[in-house]
């Protein structure tokens, strides 16, 4: 199922470009040829039943994940054509800095504070000297809430603290996308909401963002899409309002009345 924006007129390239991917471990198939096209400052969320392959696939996007086959094209870039990897370390390297990536776990070094761990990544591979870096960390740290926690380590805040400092980090490199993998599964229900906030304010401010998300009420309040992956495909692509009100297959409504079920 090819599935890109519905009207679109846009002679500008798509941000994110997926043709035709697979991806498979032995002669087990997690992706079975998966089309999507996602413009500059849409945000699109990806919901799906477990093991349906909604994480491989964001994480084939930026290669931590190899596909089998098939093409991938972010920001007007190639990384991935036919059965290979088309860019070198550098090129890949480069790329990261302009595609963000938010993981379920935090991912944060535990010997450093907030603001470290915000400033470390510009130092290095943006080449930024300490002042500047820590100039930006301290902006961004304040945009996401956590103007008095900067010289706090990790293990002094709580999951949902830890996921904003994780945004932090990943804004400081200045993207033009964001992808994000399940960002609130590690964090308590109570605590969900702040990180969900200042995922809502990126949206509203323009960020192309890709969210795999479980947060079904999040993902109608915010995308301009939803895509349904089950078994592999996308089954179903269009506007929130047509996905969670008017479900077209069988498998979506299956999945949102098990969802519904859960939620009672």
């Amino acid at each position: 199922m090819t599935s890109s924006p519905s009207g679109s007129a846009e002679s500008s390239a798509p941000a994110i470009r997926v043709q035709h991917m697979t991806k498979s471990y032995g002669e087990t198939q997690v992706l079975r040829g998966v089309d999507l096209e996602v413009s500059k400052g849409e945000v699109i969320s990806i919901i799906g039943p477990s093991g349906s392959g909604k994480s491989t696939f964001i994480r084939c996007i930026n290669l931590l994940e190899e596909p089998t086959s098939g093409l991938v094209e972010v920001l007007g870039q190639k990384l991935f054509n036919g059965d290979r990897i088309v860019v070198n370390k550098k090129e890949l390297r480069e790329f990261r800095s302009r595609a963000g990536m938010v993981f379920q776990s935090f991912n944060l070094f535990p010997n450093l504070t907030a603001l470290d761990n915000v400033s470390l990544g510009q130092i290095h591979t943006l080449g930024r000297s300490k002042a500047e870096a820590d100039e930006k960390s301290a902006q961004l740290l304040t945009r996401v809430g956590l103007a008095e926690r900067m010289d706090h380590k990790p293990s002094q805040l709580s999951g949902g603290q830890q996921q904003r400092v994780a945004i932090a980090r990943a804004l400081a490199m200045d993207p033009e996308v964001m992808l994000f993998d399940e960002p609130t599964s590690a964090i308590d229900p109570e605590l969900r909401v702040e990180v969900l906030q200042v995922m809502k304010q990126l949206a509203d401010e323009g960020m192309t963002m890709l969210v795999v998300t479980h947060e079904l009420r999040f993902a109608e309040r915010i995308s301009d899409r939803v895509v349904f992956i089950a078994d592999g495909e996308i089954l179903e692509c269009a506007p929130p309002e047509q996905v969670f009100g008017g479900a077209k297959s069988e498998r979506l409504r299956q999945f949102l009345a098990a969802v519904e079920e859960t939620e009672l």
